[in-house]
């Protein structure tokens, strides 16, 4: 769109305008026969119910006005609504919703507010519930939060009134249309080239990894990345509660928890799918988030033939996951001593991934470390590798501390012949 009709578009009679031919588009439409109809035919239809007022009504309406009318209207019966436009931008990476009339994005890691808005909370919830029921999901008074996802895979959490105090809040996770690969990652910066490979190594190796950091750190792609270096003849099982991880291998059964019906029933959780998944034959277990009671079932998982599983969790440290696994355990099992909870940590997870979102909006792997057992009553952490932050987030280096010789990646590394590979990236040469 030009200036001019940018600066027509925020002017009250634009609104006033669009607000008009919209009621009227809205009242004469054929809900059944919009279904069948192509976003093109939709849109030469309504362009030309537009064109057919301004003829009429003798209105003064540029056509490049007129096609963004119907561009909106396309957008808001079949699509997203004012949404859409930043759906269909490729740099945007999150879209947050707070109410009708205030609508942030995050570009290149960077939070702005945009001039998007909706007509009222009205049509906002309506946009809010059409995403629910596309995902077989509900978002009402009674089930006022919701997570689901969109066609494309992006992720959306929902939240209304009564949770929410100042109307609906909708925020997508978009989904990136291109894999994200180790290669990529050292592109970013996110992590060191010995890095890279350190972790491919324990990936095709089959240890355990848990990835921790906060929201919107880069969890999900890390283990994109690291479920790239899995066989292509392993079975892998994932389980999330909105699917967005992207797999390539052939042999892969996707799983996704469901909430309780409008009467209460039929809520299969995350811990409920663990236990299926053990008897589905798994070379690998993959939980896209442990939050809850699932995370004991996914360390027995891994404490019983079941190498080479992945989880990721929200947490500031590699020590702050250990703890966070501690607890979300006990609420499984209450009985069980912390003792015991530690030592079934210790044998279960090899590797504990840290990665962080910095100030100035780029992802870094900021510790690799790995699990050596425990000692009196605290689990040992070994660091392999860590990003030491420069001034203000803008410089930094990677810094490597070796590896112990009794390392479970040096063990597993000698039985999958890959001891070679591993000693070259310690040594230098393999960068």
């Amino acid at each position: 769109m030009n200036a001019l009709n940018q600066n027509l578009r925020q002017s009250s009679g634009f609104q006033e305008m669009f607000l008009s031919v919209r009621n009227r588009i809205m009242d004469a439409l054929d809900a059944e026969a919009v279904t069948s109809l192509s976003a093109s035919a939709l849109g030469s239809q309504i362009y030309a119910a537009i064109n057919a007022m301004v003829e009429q009504e003798a209105i003064s309406l540029p056509r490049g006005v007129q096609a963004d009318f119907t561009s909106r209207l396309v957008d808001e019966i079949i699509g997203l609504g004012p949404l859409q436009p930043l759906l269909d931008d490729p740099d945007i990476s999150d879209i947050m919703v707070n109410g009708a009339c205030c609508v942030y994005v995050e570009r290149h890691g960077r939070l702005e507010k945009t001039n998007v808005s909706f007509i009222d909370d009205r049509q906002l919830q309506n946009i809010a519930r059409r995403i629910a029921v596309s995902a077989g999901r509900r978002v009402d008074e009674s089930c006022p939060m919701c997570d689901a996802r969109l066609p494309d895979g992006s992720r959306v959490n929902i939240a209304i009134s009564p949770i929410t105090l100042d109307g609906t809040v909708i925020s997508i996770r978009k989904f990136s249309q291109s894999i994200i690969d180790f290669r990529a990652l050292v592109g970013f910066g996110s992590l060191s080239s010995a890095m890279a490979r350190i972790l491919a190594i324990a990936a095709h190796c089959r240890l355990n990894i848990i990835i921790s950091g906060g929201t919107g750190s880069g969890k999900t792609t890390l283990l994109n990345a690291l479920s790239g270096q899995i066989p292509e003849t392993e079975r892998i099982i994932t389980i999330e509660d909105a699917a967005e991880l992207q797999l390539q291998q052939p042999h892969v059964v996707r799983m996704e928890t469901r909430p309780a019906s409008i009467e209460g029933t039929g809520a299969v959780s995350a811990r409920d799918l663990v236990v299926n998944a053990l008897r589905m034959r798994p070379d690998r277990i993959i939980i896209g988030e442990c939050r809850g009671t699932e995370t004991f079932e996914m360390l027995q998982a891994m404490n019983t033939g079941h190498d080479g599983s992945m989880s990721t969790l929200h947490a500031n440290t590699p020590r702050d996951a250990l703890a966070r696994m501690e607890s979300m355990v006990m609420m499984a099992v209450p009985n069980l001593t912390l003792t015991s909870i530690r030592r079934n940590i210790a044998n279960a997870v090899d590797l504990v991934i840290q990665i962080s979102r910095l100030h100035n909006g780029c992802r870094k792997v900021m510790s690799i470390c790995e699990v050596m057992g425990v000692e009196g009553e605290n689990i040992v952490l070994e660091e392999m590798f860590h990003f030491e932050p420069g001034q203000e987030d803008k410089t930094g280096q990677f810094h490597s501390n070796g590896l112990l010789s009794r390392s479970v990646l040096n063990k597993k590394a000698r039985f999958f012949n890959m001891e070679e590979s591993l000693n070259r990236v310690f040594q230098g040469g393999e960068q």
